[in-house]
């Protein structure tokens, strides 16, 4: 068994399958680099962490879902390759007279393969691009001579029995059918009457704990990415308004946003786009953006995210499909605006995020009462008995962002570097207890805010926030006007 270690290695060609093609902007080696160290410090003594790349997600018969990583492996390594290990270890290891402190295994080299799918990772570019100590081929797990046992505590993620079984040697599924029998992982199927748990030095917690407070804080690398996708994203909306008409399908407006994100080289939405005109407004994750035509006098949500080499924005607006907001429109828009606004004023390093919440659910119920949408600030006129949420405000007002739309990130005070949404929101579906004329009234306002010592930065401001400015900017002329397609004839 050979062990690639950085000091043996030659200089790799410019045929390398990781550098072709690639964009100069990508998080750099040496931060990936840095954060596994990082995390090495926190582990406790004697400990080994275990990472396993995401499965590949079938979408019909022999045809994939386009492969996006683990946000935890990408995070720490960089690779978006599937079918992958990465082991980081608290103290330096020996095996086979080799010593090193972290492994990856990768897929071993397969021209067919790689002419149907593309270039795949050597071993020696995993240690020279990747930076990482040492590398071997998935097939090598089997029989690399680690003893799980000797560990104090073996920290990884539990498995979600959710990994198909390929024809592939060394595949995801192999790679973790292995190592739970390395280590003796429980089984789960096999029904034990003991009265105590068997004890291991298995932990499934620990690595959530240390990794949290680690992505919740943006380094400066991540924070150009993230400033990035943010602007792409406010910038599409902002053209998408002006762009915007009755007769337009949800699909429709869905797809100029996410062109938009392919035009500024955003490889991927951050979640799945949700566009609902009218009522669909009121379903908080409303994705199937199917209604064939959006309608003269109604409000669409659009709650879109690019995400921008890993790193997701998450940016709502709501506005008037004809370009003019009704007296109930405008109403509901500016309250929600309004708080909004008072939890942004005092957000800022030390403060609770419950607090940015709080504010907002103070403004919206006050403007609720004031409007007689609500009879009182009771209990029973507030909280909806079928889900026991508020009724027209069910969801909570922050969370952070970064490689994923709901980031890892402590909840207890802000901190600087933290980048987070302020999203409050108001929905009003048809059948309220209310007068008809707020049916179907759906609002959210959701921006993107980096948390600095003494205020917040506003980081969507491409995209205009208040009603006034929104109204300007719909009658301004689009790019898209200029996009025209020939119609489908129906035979």
């Amino acid at each position: 068994m050979k062990i690639i270690l950085s000091i043996f290695l030659i200089v790799i060609t410019s045929q390398s399958t990781i550098a072709q093609n690639r964009p100069q902007d990508f998080l750099s080696s040496e931060f990936h680099k840095e954060r596994r160290e990082v995390l090495r410090e926190k582990m406790p003594k004697n400990s080994v962490a275990v990472f396993f790349s995401n499965p590949i997600r079938n979408r019909a018969n022999d045809v994939n879902f386009k492969y996006h990583q683990d946000p935890n492996f990408y995070y720490l390594t960089g690779h978006k390759q599937p079918h992958a290990l990465l082991m980081i270890f608290k103290e330096e290891q020996n095996i086979n007279n080799t010593s090193f402190d972290e492994i990856m295994f990768v897929r071993g080299r397969n021209a067919l393969a790689e002419l149907y799918d593309g270039g795949r990772i050597s071993t020696a570019e995993a240690v020279n691009q990747l930076k990482l100590t040492a590398s071997l081929e998935t097939p090598e797990f089997k029989n690399f001579p680690i003893d799980f046992s000797k560990f104090d505590q073996v920290l990884f993620y539990d498995f979600k029995n959710d990994v198909r079984q390929t024809n592939e040697e060394g595949d995801l599924y192999d790679l973790i059918e292995q190592f739970k029998e390395k280590v003796n992982y429980p089984d789960q199927n096999n029904l034990d009457i003991t009265p105590e748990p068997q004890q291991n030095n298995l932990n499934t917690k620990l690595l959530e704990e240390l990794l949290r407070p680690m992505r919740g804080i943006k380094t400066e690398e991540e924070l150009e990415l993230l400033e990035k996708a943010v602007k792409i994203s406010a910038l599409g909306q902002a053209e998408v308004m002006k762009a915007i008409k009755p007769g337009m399908s949800e699909l429709e407006v869905q797809g100029m946003h996410e062109f938009i994100f392919k035009k500024y080289k955003a490889e991927y939405e951050g979640y799945p786009s949700i566009v609902g005109a009218g009522h669909n407004g009121c379903v908080l994750h409303y994705i199937e953006n199917y209604k064939p035509e959006i309608e003269d006098g109604e409000l669409i949500l659009m709650d879109l995210g690019a995400e921008y080499h890993g790193y997701t924005a998450d940016v709502t607006r709501t506005i008037p499909v004809n370009g003019k907001f009704t007296k109930e429109q405008k109403a509901i828009y500016d309250l929600v605006y309004e708080a909004q606004e008072a939890a942004a004023s005092i957000a800022k390093a030390g403060v609770p995020f419950s607090d940015l919440y709080d504010t907002t659910l103070t403004i919206i119920n006050k403007g609720l009462l004031e409007l007689g949408i609500v009879k009182s600030l009771k209990e029973e006129d507030l909280i909806d008995p079928t889900t026991g949420r508020h009724r027209y405000y069910p969801h909570g007002c922050c969370h952070h962002i970064g490689l994923d739309v709901h980031d890892l990130g402590e909840y207890g005070k802000l901190e600087e570097n933290m980048v987070i949404t302020i999203e409050p929101g108001i929905y009003i579906p048809e059948g309220s207890p209310c007068d008809e004329k707020w049916w179907d009234i759906p609002v959210r306002i959701e921006d993107d805010y980096l948390i600095k010592k003494e205020s917040a930065e506003l980081l969507s401001d491409d995209a205009p926030r208040k009603s006034d400015e929104i109204e300007k900017l719909m009658k301004e002329t689009s790019a898209f006007e200029q996009f025209n397609l020939p119609e489908l004839e129906n035979k």
